[in-house]
């Protein structure tokens, strides 16, 4: 069972790594030009361009990473404390950022259109998703 929950957090992070990759790349994909690409997936007010390409690649790590974590957390006999530890911490990060989507704060930064939209209904609940799912791991481990 904790393999399961291991792999239903992995893989969404992984296709999220896979993607921030690609726009380090200069890629542009699923999104037609970089314009609309920003206003998509970043939402700031008069957004035009995609954030850095080094800063970009950094979170795709940063994600990968946090994928990896969760299938480290499957296996009762890896890390100890410590990697117990971090999976609470990532539980909270990402189900913090999926809370702060539903905030007024959030919506006052962030208006900009398909984002708003697509915030509240997909990258919303797939932070709730994979924080979820590291809260699940985390309770698993320390049965």
């Amino acid at each position: 069972m904790n393999m399961v929950v291991g792999s239903l957090t992995f893989v969404p992070l992984l296709m999220v790594a896979f993607a921030h990759l690609l726009w380090s790349l200069g890629r542009t994909w699923p999104i037609r030009n970089e314009t609309l690409l920003a206003q998509t997936v970043v939402g700031a007010p008069g957004i035009t361009r995609m954030p850095n390409r080094l800063l970009t690649f950094v979170v795709s790590l940063l994600i990968l990473a946090a994928g990896i974590v969760a299938l480290a957390l499957a296996d009762h006999t890896s890390g100890g404390w410590w990697l117990t530890l971090l999976g609470l911490l990532l539980a909270a990060v990402f189900i913090g950022r999926g809370a702060l989507s539903y905030t007024r704060g959030w919506r006052a930064r962030f208006p900009t259109e398909p984002f708003a939209t697509l915030d509240r209904k997909n990258y919303a609940p797939l932070c709730f998703w994979i924080g979820a799912g590291f809260l699940i791991l985390v309770v698993m481990r320390l049965l």
